[in-house]
């Protein structure tokens, strides 16, 4: 799921410029390449923050996550040009090249793991001050986030919380909004019906089952967040016509919305991760996903999945799967059933800090565990 960019590139020599000298430049300067969608950025988030205690960080991934990092966090284009160089044979020599990663002391960099140009590229242009790391850890029960962690060397509960500032332009055009569609004496669900894979998604029709609930329980207000992803994809027209649908937002905006929401409910996606992360009360729905390495953090998330043998599975298993009973066989009236059975749910308020982990055996996949 892609979203607006919202954010001017920031480039290496206007942090110089700008955003440097108004800091301790005693601290080192650290680069950081990241090849990540948006689940995986949020996820990185907790390391950045750990990093940034004690250095200067520039970011190189996505721009459009510059919207959920604070702003002495510059995040600058990966597809840039010297880095770019960096997958061909040579490309470290150039002066251009050299001079761009001179001025950090560290480069970390998840990009290009695997590729032994890039490697090699990268060491001869760093000259020691580079590490070069798996985008995915060899352990699949350790959770993404722990991952990233453990591969500075911070300890997995150095920095778990995620922080997501909320732009004060974005709270201004939220607020416009629930104005816009008289929102302001409505219970809000915020629903995303999308994923970065379509293999990931709960059909559009059960997502369209718990919004009529929704309503008819609360009398409250659904909105359907639609990304460039799901509206090229398509399938999703009952849901967008029949409520209210939030589409082409930054992601500013995305986190301002999913902050103000009465309830959330998604996939196993990137906004998902942002929901949880914002403190939306979330439920995430998981089926060939491994929920012990992608579950969202934040302190009102609970999971829910089905008792399916197969769940979870491999990628390429994910990609030829027949049947998707793991999704396909997750009726809506069990979600709704499950969603009934907690009244931190239905009465809008939201009983204690938890999150539910799929652990142990499958009848306990449903169980709550606190903090």
């Amino acid at each position: 799921m892609l979203y607006a960019c919202s954010s001017i590139v920031n480039e290496t020599d206007e942090v110089k410029r700008t955003l440097w000298p108004m800091m301790n430049l005693n601290k080192p300067r650290i680069a950081v390449l990241f090849p990540g969608a948006l689940g995986d950025f949020v996820c990185l988030i907790p390391a950045l923050h750990a990093l940034a205690e004690n250095a200067l960080l520039q970011v190189f991934a996505k721009t459009e996550f510059a919207d959920i990092v604070p702003r002495d966090i510059p995040v600058g284009t990966l597809e840039r040009y010297e880095i770019n160089r960096l997958f061909v044979a040579g490309g470290a020599f150039e002066r251009r090249v050299r001079d761009f990663f001179s001025p950090y002391e560290r480069i970390y960099s998840w990009t290009g793991s695997g590729l032994p140009v890039f490697a090699g590229e990268l060491g001869a242009v760093a000259a020691g001050r580079a590490r070069l790391f798996p985008f995915r850890g060899a352990d699949s029960t350790s959770h993404q986030a722990d991952y990233y962690l453990s591969c500075l060397g911070f300890p997995q509960n150095h920095c778990r919380a995620v922080n997501i500032p909320l732009r004060p332009e974005a709270l201004k055009w939220r607020e416009a909004f629930w104005d816009r569609y008289a929102l302001k004496e409505k219970a809000a669900l915020v629903l995303a019906p999308g994923s970065g894979a379509r293999e990931k998604n709960w059909p559009a029709a059960y997502f369209a089952a718990v919004a009529r609930w929704w309503r008819g329980r609360t009398g409250g207000a659904v909105i359907v967040l639609l990304g460039p992803a799901e509206q090229e994809r398509g399938g999703l027209d009952a849901l967008a016509v029949n409520f209210i649908s939030a589409r082409n937002l930054n992601l500013a905006q995305v986190a301002a919305l999913l902050c103000r929401a009465d309830l959330y409910l998604g996939n196993d996606s990137g906004i998902t991760h942002l929901a949880a992360a914002v403190g939306a009360p979330t439920v995430a729905l998981f089926g060939p996903s491994d929920a012990r390495r992608w579950a969202p953090r934040g302190p009102k998330v609970r999971l829910l999945s089905l008792d399916v043998a197969c769940s979870p599975c491999d990628l390429d298993v994910m990609k030829s799967c027949p049947h998707r009973k793991c999704l396909t066989e997750f009726f809506p009236e069990k979600v709704i059933g499950e969603l009934e059975r907690h009244a931190e749910i239905t009465t809008l308020t939201w009983g204690g800090v938890g999150i539910t982990v799929q652990s142990g055996s499958r009848a306990d996949q449903m169980k709550e565990n606190a903090g």
